[in-house]
């Protein structure tokens, strides 16, 4: 398997997010744990723009996708 193009805190600045250790953590914190019923991109945190990105780059499976799966799963667990 190969390495991800992107790092975690380029997938927060491409969201237009704070993208430092501590605001991606307060994100996930803020917005955990994510329904199962959710889908990522439907949550009501993100803005249309924002959902569009996270769905596209999961419907393509494009360079950011793995790091979209990630970020999902990072917000379905308990914090």
């Amino acid at each position: 398997m190969e390495a991800p193009v992107h790092d975690f805190s380029e997938l927060f600045a491409q969201l237009g997010l704070a993208a430092d250790a501590a605001a991606i953590d307060a994100f996930i914190r803020s917005h955990a744990p994510l329904a199962e019923d959710v889908r990522l991109a439907e949550a009501p945190f993100w803005n249309s723009a924002q959902a569009a990105f996270l769905r596209e780059e999961l419907a393509e499976d494009a360079d950011w996708a793995e790091l979209v799966d990630q970020l999902d799963a990072a917000l379905r667990a308990p914090h």
